[in-house]
């Protein structure tokens, strides 16, 4: 997953001045344990990955990452899919998630996906945009 990660987040590095999106520096043999997790394999290769931690009131969709070289094959949208139908399975009925303000691309998919960015904050120098959605 560390592979799908950097290819992933690596390109946003020089819009985030110096910053580094945490995903770069993720610990993905612990996330295999403390979060859910599922990959997507082709031909023996992990190509992208969810990350997903159930809470009280919704689930977090921690992380999703594709390979570029496989953008625009309709996996980040399956696996958004999964994560509302994973979040029906544990009978909630919203998922929230955040990405970092400078990643507009990921911003506007999850909006024509029904995401509604709830506020912006800012952490250690990163500034993110919160989403949820309804189910």
């Amino acid at each position: 997953m560390a592979q799908v990660a950097v290819a992933a987040y690596s390109p946003y590095l020089e819009r985030m001045d110096g910053a580094r999106p945490g995903p770069l520096d993720a610990d993905y043999a612990a996330a295999v344990t403390d979060t859910e997790a599922w990959v997507v394999e082709r031909d023996g290769e992990v190509v992208a990955f969810l990350l997903l931690v159930a809470e009280d009131d919704a689930l977090l969709l921690d992380n999703v990452a594709v390979l570029p070289s496989h953008h625009g094959t309709g996996i980040g949208r399956a696996l958004l899919t999964l994560a509302e139908g994973r979040a029906r399975a544990h009978e909630l009925d919203r998922i929230r998630l955040f990405t970092h303000v400078t990643m507009v691309e990921n911003q506007r998919l999850y909006e024509r996906l029904g995401y509604v960015e709830t506020h912006r904050g800012g952490e250690g120098g990163l500034v993110r945009v919160f989403y949820e959605k309804v189910l």
